[in-house]
């Protein structure tokens, strides 16, 4: 020790007995000689500096080189052989990250299993990992971290222990770099890969970014000392949103980061799953990889249709933040209760986005600016679709339909499963049972409803030469997937063998527009489904095996359990595609099917279209949407729905729905009249059933539950102008259509649970019964005005707090909530002669008696209709006794014949004395007061919706 490090040595010797007595901390002086204990987690460590380490190595050197000394002489004579990373003093702390975690069972590892990895050990009986990272394990920063125009970058190189060696899942690749890029005001882009090799990276459009953003709300750190780490704060208030932990790993087919989460109180998102809405956190391992798996409410963490590498965190305050890792490889992500999480990938680069919000809806618009705003559904969409896999034939699919329309039963879309098909073979349809198919289609167009089917993407390779177009131009187009040899890689599926196209190649928009076109020129279809694309196949890889596919070193959380790994029920990895091999983009083949089946729709029909896709990944949004997968006629499964449908908003996929009353097994009239009556309210609203169980559209039930769905569905075709509205605002702004009730209350920590109950944007409150045999509900209601949608009493209980709710068999609790204008139009049974009808507004005052809303008016169809400027947008707002309907856009000619008949005002304390309509006092007998539920309806023909109008009153 020099002079004055000496006059310390009290000070170290008691740092250094607080180590000894197992404590997890580090010490060294600050920069005025301060003598400090460290905690070595990494929330509060900020790591050891060098000037740090050498005071501890001054300190130690005498005790330490001997007792080193001493083990290896030890380890030699007993013919131990240490490796070189076990002889480095490991820095174990109390926050564990898993250094085992493709461990098969509990009694793997052994500690010698655990110590051969450099690991820490700790056998303790609680849930924690035996066998933990050091926190010194990873990699460093070779040199200054240099600013950029984009931000910050600096080079990376791995720890000297592991240099050189073959890691267990392959080697550490010796040099990296990271690239920071403040890319807006509340993104900033943090990107970590190989500067010396391309690697594989996700084709999706992402915006370049090349210069700083001037303001931002966050921080970046990256810490240059003996480990290399980095956060990311918040900086109003500063608070560590996302700070690296140990047990950082890049290696070729092994990618790790860890990281603390100190300050997120609730984690939603990183799906596809049958997980509850916010994330279990206690040691959850969740696995991310397409797969053809149906949904299952007892096995939560098991990987579904769709890939979203994108969490939510909620803070303590309320405010909310984002983090999406775009990464297409698969993946499996750990949670644990600090919380922390770890991301574990096989491929590629980590590439993470972070979002800051800072309230929920900010952060969804903040990845949809990224990832791409959803298409703008056409408004018949919005209609109730009815469809069943072994309708059999076009005659029984037409006696459906008639059932629904003689019992007054709204319904756009009439959908056919894989039976209309000949021999199940894309672009056909089956000549016996369906020759009546073109009739049937022009029966449904006739009554101003929309027909859909189904189209898969393996195309039958068996059929003799020039008989099958779909597979013939694929070959002279040359677009088909390969297997590793460059011949046709050849899988099985409905038809038998087949060919998969490469959505990847770019021919394939010719090719798939040409397919659809020659079909929609002999069924004219309106939409298409696009199913098992995950891809799903019949054999495992192909019919030929998988000879060269990679040995994968880590098999990510439930593929471990697979009998074949990767390629069950799906492709081999080795399979090649034009951007990439299957093992990269395998993800990626719904997104990419449904981007070119919506560009061909789109050409093809000249008006928008739909396209709704079993596989997703972050950017479908942009082209279609989702149904949640084969559910079951099952209370559970119902239940689970509503999750499901608050993730994909998340996700930024708002035209999603589950299959109403179940797909597998038989349902029951209660649990479908309960169904129907949830499903109304789906953004997504589609009764689907398997083949072979009993009919379950809604007329074939008993009059009582007929009246249910029929009553619950007008009420949804009431409100389509304001769904309509809503998904306006998705497409142009990014912000989610149905919201947890946390997205509109986050400081209300009651909220942050809730996925029993749900909302259409901020104004409108879905409470179900889920339950059998329930004939109430007990709904959670935040601070604020509430009133009950049908007659809109408000509410009378104190708020926030839970209120039991009366939900008879026919009945669904609904309320708007207080500071809202929701437009409604008389609604008829299919959407066509809704859009007819006359407006009403509901006018549902907060406590300062004002509210707001909007309404967006266009043909319904036409393409682009916003961009183009061929629409009409009214904002509503009320204040002072005062009405205003303010025209922000006038050029959908169509408004101006259009009318709003009726005004419902909630919340007043009395009757008004007078009403006028743009200064016109109303006729006292177009005004009703009803005194015990303090609602006034007037009766007020305000014609030309493309002009402004006001309404007074006088208290």
């Amino acid at each position: 020790l020099d002079e004055e490090q000496h006059s310390h040595r009290p000070s170290l010797t008691a740092a250094w007995l607080a180590m000894s007595e197992g404590n997890n901390t580090g010490f060294g002086m600050d920069e005025d000689g301060d003598v400090r204990l460290l905690g070595l987690h990494s929330r509060n460590r900020r790591h050891l500096t060098k000037r740090r380490r050498r005071n501890l190595l001054y300190c130690s050197v005498c005790a330490m080189l001997f007792a080193l000394v001493a083990a290896v002489l030890f380890a030699t004579i007993l013919g131990i052989g240490l490796s070189a990373r076990r002889l480095v003093d490991r820095q174990c702390t109390e926050n564990r990250f898993d250094c085992y975690p493709d461990a098969a069972n509990e009694s793997i590892p052994t500690q010698k299993e655990c110590e051969d990895r450099g690991c820490c050990w700790n056998s303790g009986g609680d849930a924690r990992p035996k066998c933990y990272y050091p926190y010194d394990y990873g990699y460093f920063v070779d040199g200054s971290v240099a600013e950029t125009a984009y931000g910050y970058s600096a080079n990376l190189s791995v720890q000297s222990a592991q240099m050189g060696e073959q890691h267990w899942y392959g080697k550490d690749l010796s040099s990296l770099r990271i690239d920071v890029y403040y890319e807006t005001e509340h993104r900033v882009h943090v990107k970590i890969y190989d500067p010396k090799n391309s690697r594989y990276e996700v084709p999706i459009p992402v915006p370049t970014v090349t210069t700083k953003a001037s303001s931002v709300s966050y921080s970046v750190e990256i810490f240059k000392t003996d480990v290399f780490s980095f956060s990311v704060s918040r900086t109003s208030p500063t608070k560590d949103l996302f700070v690296m932990g140990p047990g950082f790993v890049f290696s070729d087919q092994f990618l790790q980061l860890s990281a603390y989460l100190s300050n997120s109180k609730q984690i939603y998102g990183l799906g596809e799953h049958t997980t509850r809405l916010a994330l279990d956190t206690s040691w959850t391992k969740l696995t991310l990889w397409a797969r053809d798996t149906p949904p299952d409410p007892n096995n939560p963490g098991q990987n579904l249709y769709g890939v979203h590498p994108f969490y939510m965190g909620i803070e303590g305050d309320g405010s909310a933040h984002g983090v999406f890792l775009l990464n297409s490889n698969a993946m499996e992500i750990g949670l644990q209760p600090d919380p922390s999480i770890s991301y574990r990938t096989i491929g590629g680069v980590l590439d993470f986005y972070f979002f800051l919000g800072p309230t929920p809806q900010n952060v969804i618009q903040q990845y949809t600016e990224l990832i791409g705003h959803p298409f703008m559904p056409p408004y018949w969409s919005l209609g109730f679709h009815l469809c069943r896999w072994g309708y059999g034939s076009a005659n029984k699919t037409l006696e459906v339909v008639q059932r629904m329309r003689d019992a007054g039963i709204p319904q756009d879309t009439q959908w056919n499963d894989i039976d209309y098909m000949d021999n199940e073979l894309d672009f056909t349809y089956n000549k016996l049972n369906f020759s009546d198919l073109p009739q049937l289609v022009e029966n449904i167009h006739n009554n101003s409803q929309k027909y859909i089917v189904i189209t898969d993407p393996g195309i039958s390779n068996t059929q003799p030469s020039g008989t099958y177009p779909p597979y013939d131009d694929g070959v002279t187009q040359d677009i088909f997937i390969k297997n590793s040899s460059g011949k046709i890689l050849v899988g099985q599926v409905w038809p038998g063998l087949v060919a998969f196209p490469d959505f990847t190649h770019p021919k394939i928009y010719g090719y798939w527009e040409n397919e659809i076109r020659k079909f929609h020129q002999t069924v004219e279809f309106d939409g298409l489904w696009i199913d098992m694309n995950e891809p799903s196949n019949f054999v495992m890889g192909s019919v030929s095996g998988c000879p060269s596919d990679p040995d994968v070193p880590f098999k990510p959380g439930q593929i471990r359990d697979l009998q074949y790994g990767l390629i069950e029920k799906t492709l081999c990895m080795s399979a090649q595609q034009s951007v990439s091999t299957h093992y990269d983009v395998h993800s990626l083949y719904g997104m990419t099917e449904a981007k070119a089946t919506l560009g061909a729709l789109t050409s093809i029909l000249q008006q928008r279209s739909l396209v709704i896709s079993r596989s997703t990944y972050p950017g479908s949004g942009v082209h279609g949407g989702h149904w949640l997968g084969d559910n079951a006629s099952q209370w559970p499964h119902m239940a689970i729905s509503i999750s499901g449908i608050l993730q994909f908003a998340l996700f930024g996929i708002p035209m999603v729905g589950a299959d109403i009353c179940g797909f597998f097994d038989n349902t029951t009239e209660e649990l479908c009249t309960r169904w129907q009556q949830l499903g109304a309210f789906y953004p997504f609203s589609r009764n689907h059933n398997s083949i072979g169980n009993t009919d379950q559209d809604p007329a074939v039930f008993s009059n009582a539950s007929i009246a249910s769905t029929r009553s619950v569905l007008l009420i949804r075709y009431s409100l389509l102008p304001y769904l309509y509205t809503l998904f306006l605002e998705a497409h142009t702004n990014g912000t989610a259509v149905t919201q947890p009730l946390f997205f509109e209350y986050p400081r209300d920590s009651e909220t942050w649970d809730i996925d029993t109950q749900f909302m259409w944007g901020s104004g409108l409150l879905i409470s179900p019964v889920l339950t059998q045999g329930a004939t109430s509900v007990n709904a959670y209601f935040p601070k604020d005005r509430w009133y009950a949608f049908r007659d809109g009493m408000e509410l009378s209980e104190e708020t926030p707090g839970h209120v039991d709710l009366d939900a008879p068999l026919d009945f669904i609790p609904l309320h708007l909530r207080g500071g809202t204008i929701v437009p409604t139009q008389l609604p008829n049974t299919t959407t066509v002669e809704s859009r007819r009808n006359p407006f009403s507004l509901l006018i549902a005052l907060d406590d300062n008696e004002m509210a707001k809303g909007r309404l967006f008016l266009d043909d319904g169809e036409s393409l682009l209709t916003y961009e183009n400027k061929k629409y009409t947008l009214l904002t509503f707002i009320v204040s002072n006794s005062l009405f205003e309907g303010i025209i922000e856009e006038s050029d959908y000619a169509g408004a101006s014949s259009l009318v709003i008949e009726t005004v419902r005002i909630m919340g007043l304390s009395d009757k008004p004395s007078d009403f006028r309509v743009n200064g016109t006092s109303v006729s006292p007998d177009k005004i009703v007061w009803n005194p015990s539920t303090k609602v006034l309806d007037v009766k007020v023909d305000i014609m030309n919706l493309n002009k402004p109008f006001d309404m007074t009153w006088t208290k």
